[in-house]
């Protein structure tokens, strides 16, 4: 038992620190605004989520996350986001991928969390995170909604925002982690089952 716990905290470990350094890789999406950047770091959570637990996903989510802290420019509030958007679609993905560990309930369990992902990110921007932004960063949401509208001219406040920016960005996201997971996955979980 003390055994299995080392390796799990080993591979969490591993998988942290790959998240972290995929978090440097990251790109602007045509018509998203530039705030909005796809980059691969939940590919290693999400390989922790179906291969150890779910749980162990959220971890390698909070562990990328404090070592990106330490080198914010967003003030915290980045990371948070991260972490929280992160999070909810990698548990979403491995609770519903432990019911039954098969290629087809992998891509169902996928979707489901791109869904729940597309829709709690835009509750959690509206809500929160921008507020946040606003208070915390001091940018004010005519700034916000202006960059926003450079990449994409029907954005003019804050629900278009979410409409065409923050819910149509996390569907792809989501597309784009669950592919390249699909890619990946069968040639780490070896490594990671054993």
């Amino acid at each position: 038992m003390e055994k299995t716990k080392t390796q799990a905290i080993v591979k969490v470990g591993f998988l942290s620190a790959t998240a972290f350094i995929l978090m440097y890789l990251e790109f602007q999406v045509p018509l998203f605004p530039g705030f909005l950047k796809l980059d691969f770091s939940d590919v290693p959570a999400l390989v922790a989520s179906f291969a150890i637990g779910p749980l162990y996903g959220v971890m390698v989510e909070l562990i990328k996350n404090i070592l990106h802290a330490t080198i914010t420019q967003s003030g915290g509030i980045g990371e948070i986001a991260n972490f929280a958007i992160g999070s909810i679609f990698v548990y979403t993905a491995g609770i519903v991928y432990q019911f039954n560990k098969t290629r087809k309930n992998a891509l169902i369990s996928m979707g489901i969390a791109t869904v729940v992902m597309a829709f709690t990110a835009s509750l959690l921007n509206y809500y929160v995170f921008l507020p946040l932004y606003q208070k915390v960063m001091g940018w004010p949401m005519d700034a916000i909604i202006n960059m926003s509208r450079a990449a994409n001219k029907n954005i003019v406040d804050v629900k278009t925002l979410i409409s065409y920016g923050i819910f149509p960005f996390n569907v792809l996201k989501g597309i784009v982690l669950s592919v390249i997971t699909l890619l990946v996955y069968k040639k780490l979980s070896p490594f990671l089952k054993n």
